[in-house]
């Protein structure tokens, strides 16, 4: 598991109450914490912060899974 992968599932568990232990990179972000469209955003401004990047929208056009929302990450870093 990669460093931004394993940071960004302790962050969500942490802010969702989620079981970190449960959550993997092929889980669906959506589905596993149980938020919607806005809480996401919530989400995204919290991992840009915390990891001090910035993703424009539109590269997270379609990122569903754990997995690929760190691989979007990393490439910001």
């Amino acid at each position: 598991m990669s460093t931004s992968l394993e940071r960004l599932i302790q962050l969500s568990a942490k802010r969702y109450g989620a079981d970190a232990a449960s959550l993997s990179a092929q889980d669906d972000v959506f589905e596993k914490l149980g938020i919607d469209s806005f809480q996401a955003v919530e989400l995204m401004s919290e991992l840009e912060l915390d990891f001090d990047i910035e993703i424009p929208d539109y590269e997270l056009q379609g990122v569903r899974t754990f997995g690929q929302l760190a691989a979007a990450i990393d490439k910001r870093r």
